[in-house]
């Protein structure tokens, strides 16, 4: 896998390919919503993608919703 994302945004990626919503991400991952927010806003970013279900796409793709 690329190393595009940290470690903690693979976690926030796994989470979110999974369906999560901020809130439980962030309970998940014991961290705030607000810190999911940037996370997901670095993603964002990194991946050149501008929504949930693209990133999401993505973190399946690279298999990141696997348990």
């Amino acid at each position: 896998m690329p190393a595009i994302v940290t470690d903690r945004e693979r976690q926030v990626l796994h989470w979110l390919a999974r369906g999560l919503a901020n809130k439980e991400i962030a309970a998940e991952l014991y961290i705030t919503t607000n810190t999911v927010k940037r996370h997901l806003k670095s993603i964002f970013e990194k991946l050149k993608v501008t929504t949930r279900a693209a990133a999401s796409a993505w973190a399946s793709r690279m298999g990141l919703n696997a348990d």
